[in-house]
């Protein structure tokens, strides 16, 4: 009776459970679906009752499904890191990236958007404004639908990539390959291997740097003293030109040189700063990794929140750059010309990434940076400033480069990394055959422990099914948001829905 009694409790708690689930799922959806709704009647009343009002209210719709899946997938990247090493809680995180990316957005993500997303096609080219507006519509709608499916598989994928897809595919269908700038297609092919290669190697080398002069140590308490006043300093530095070359610039010019200057100068007044904190810090009973990990608790912070602004104010265009060229045109400006950004179309991007972020950013920020390798204080340290530096060297280079792939591939940077040198000092793996006489089935239930220690000797700290399947999301992005849009471009310009006078 107690056995069946337990047996029945159990099916009703995973019944509950199961039910709760449920409960939350259609809970996030019914947000989602009322913050689209709200969209399109923000749209509607600052569009009015102009003879093209539904196309504006559709299109709006549309990015703001498309702000959604930014909000959910992208920023899972920028704060992943610090929740992954434990340095903050989920709702923290997203709490301050949700600020974090609205203000970054606010303040420097609004000033000018360029009709079309990264030049990927020339406009001029469109056989008319009906068919340049089918175009950016299928491609919002294209990559918001493969962002979506990302999220929900678990795979951070780039979003300004996807929406380049899009406009490539779409663009293609509305007037023919000739009008896509096959240039900028091979710079974003080769960014796929620059930046997670780029990213891995300089989150890799300051891992090195850290577990040789400071963790590996003989006196852990100087060399940190010494060392960590300057790692931190260097993050300062290299933030300070990452915000100026990404963020402010769309305020106001800043050359490479100014922005090297300043950051240098940030990265001075930082190291004087620090230097007797971390001295107090440490007090006088000794350093252990532990206590290391804990001087990098505010670099990380900072920086996680400073990523979520930088991204607000260059990712936002990624979901309403398309519906401002929209805007433009249906408003009778001619193709290609650029035009300020109506507050209202700004504060969709704004909000519906901010909504994205809550309602479905923990699952893949979990999933970034709990399931791929382990992370601590350290070594989320190295990521940050990896993805800050990454795209300093990218742009004086004038390599386009993804934020996301960057962080991914900083990640299985450190990951690698870390295997590498567990294994290392686990000494090199010898074959089954050299480690054991014993025959199955012997004196050891059938099981040798040299054989299992052997075995064991080889540590994998990177879950290679994660990679796999991010990296197999990456490389398929372009052509499917392409594919996608092509055929969304087709059905709707052969709808004759779109009529523009």
């Amino acid at each position: 009776m107690a056995r069946k009694l337990d047996k029945d409790l159990r099916r009703l708690t995973s019944l509950e459970d199961a039910v709760r689930s449920r409960g939350q799922h259609l809970t996030r959806l019914s947000a989602g679906l009322l913050f689209l709704a709200v969209a399109g009647l923000v749209a509607d009343a600052f569009v009015g009752t102009t003879s093209q009002w539904g196309i504006i209210v559709v299109a709006s719709m549309v990015s703001a499904y498309m702000a959604l899946n930014v909000g959910a997938n992208d920023v899972a990247n920028n704060m992943s890191p610090a929740v992954g090493s434990r340095t903050l809680t989920i709702a923290t995180a997203v709490m301050i990236a949700a600020v974090a990316e609205a203000a970054g957005a606010v303040i420097a993500g609004g000033e000018v958007v360029a009709t079309v997303s990264k030049g990927i096609i020339r406009p001029a080219l469109m056989p008319d404004a009906a068919a340049f507006t089918a175009a950016m519509i299928a491609a919002l709608f294209a990559a918001a639908l493969w962002i979506n499916l990302a999220t929900w598989i678990g795979a951070p994928v780039s979003t300004t990539h996807s929406v380049v897809g899009g406009v490539l595919g779409a663009g293609v269908m509305m007037a023919g390959f000739g009008a896509a700038d096959w240039g900028v297609v091979l710079q974003i092919v080769a960014s796929w291997i620059v930046s997670p290669v780029l990213g891995g190697a300089i989150a890799a080398a300051f891992l090195a740097y850290i577990e040789v002069s400071v963790l590996g140590a003989a006196d852990k308490v100087e060399a940190a003293r010494r060392r960590v006043p300057y790692l931190v300093g260097i993050m300062a530095g290299a933030f300070t030109v990452y915000l100026l070359m990404k963020g402010l610039s769309r305020i106001m010019p800043v050359t490479i040189w100014l922005a090297l200057g300043i950051g240098l100068a940030v990265t001075i007044v930082c190291v004087l700063v620090v230097r007797p904190r971390v001295t107090r810090r440490m007090g006088g009973d000794g350093l252990h990794k532990t206590k290391v990990g804990e001087l990098f608790t505010i670099p990380v912070i900072c920086g996680a929140a400073l990523l979520s602004f930088a991204h607000g104010s260059n990712d936002v265009a990624n979901a309403i750059g398309p519906l401002a060229a929209i805007h433009q045109v249906v408003g009778g400006a001619v193709l290609g010309d650029k035009s300020p950004l109506p507050f209202w179309v700004l504060l969709i991007g704004v909000a519906g990434i901010s909504v994205g972020l809550l309602l479905y950013g923990p699952r893949l920020i979990r999933t970034v940076g709990s399931e791929i390798t382990k992370l601590n204080r350290v070594r989320a340290f190295c990521i940050t400033l990896s993805a800050a530096i990454t795209v300093i060297i990218a742009s004086t280079m004038g390599l386009p480069v993804s934020s996301t792939h960057i962080a991914i591939g900083a990640l299985f940077g450190v990951g690698f990394l870390r295997e590498y040198l567990a294994n290392k000092e686990n000494g090199p793996a010898k074959p089954v055959a050299e480690t054991t006489t014993v025959p199955r089935g012997g004196p050891h239930g059938g099981k040798d422990p040299r054989i299992k220690a052997e075995k064991m000797r080889r540590r994998y700290l990177v879950r290679r099914s994660h990679m796999i399947t991010i990296v197999a999301a990456w490389v398929i992005t372009v052509p499917v948001t392409g594919i996608i849009a092509a055929l969304l471009a087709w059905l709707i310009d052969g709808s004759g829905l779109i009529v523009l006078d």
